[in-house]
């Protein structure tokens, strides 16, 4: 590739980068439908999941343009809090009820997947991002992210279960996960509320639709 053609690839990319994102995440998103759903390929979708979740993450995080140390403390609040709680809960059953994690998510601090403060940290930040400019009080735009990202672990117990992310002990669901669910998130998402850097994110409702769908799509045909 000669030096004219290299710039003008540079500029399309440029131009066009939200594009190509959205684009990518859609197709790893059909592409891991598929992979899951065939029993053939799931254990290998299976092993790939962390990964998954990381890349789509780092997607989001690059068009993200309001990086500062408030920035930092939400984010490191949003994983702490989620693995501390998840720990407490994993351990005692006091929170959300009695379940386990699996092998699927990776490395464990005990007994819970590093990658679970990473979703709490990412479910926070899409589901903040879709009611900031539609709600501006504080406690009601916590409360409607927390009810989304309450929608979204109704979607993805299912799907969860059926590929050993966790199990629970018992056959149904208890309420207490969703209502805890809840109570955690809706303080995040004031931590999120309250700290002063630029929250827009051109690519964070086009996720978080990708992500509900996928795991509905999940819950059905798995």
């Amino acid at each position: 590739m000669n030096g004219k053609n290299h710039l003008e690839l540079s500029g399309f990319i440029e131009r066009n980068k939200l594009a190509i994102a959205k684009t990518v995440v859609l197709i790893l998103h059909v592409v891991g439908i598929a992979g899951l759903f065939w029993e053939t390929s799931r254990p290998i979708f299976q092993l790939v999941t962390p990964f998954h979740l990381l890349l789509v993450t780092s997607i989001l995080l690059y068009f993200h343009k309001g990086y500062n140390r408030w920035f930092f403390i939400f984010a490191l609040s949003a994983f702490g809090i989620g693995m501390i709680t998840e720990i407490i809960g994993v351990n005692t059953g006091l929170i959300f009820g009695d379940y386990f994690y699996g092998p699927v998510l990776g490395p464990k601090l005990m007994g819970v997947p590093l990658l679970i403060g990473v979703n709490w940290f990412l479910m926070v930040y899409l589901t903040g991002g879709v009611v900031y400019r539609m709600i501006r009080n504080n406690l009601v735009a916590a409360a409607a992210g927390a009810a989304l990202m309450v929608v979204m672990d109704v979607n993805l117990e299912p799907v969860a279960m059926a590929l050993n992310f966790w199990q629970w002990d018992t056959q149904t669901i208890p309420l207490s996960n969703y209502f805890s669910w809840f109570l955690i998130a809706f303080t995040i998402q004031l931590i999120y509320r309250k700290s002063p850097f630029n929250k827009e994110n051109k690519l964070n409702f086009f996720l978080f639709i990708n992500f509900l769908l996928f795991f509905f799509v999940l819950a059905i045909i798995l």
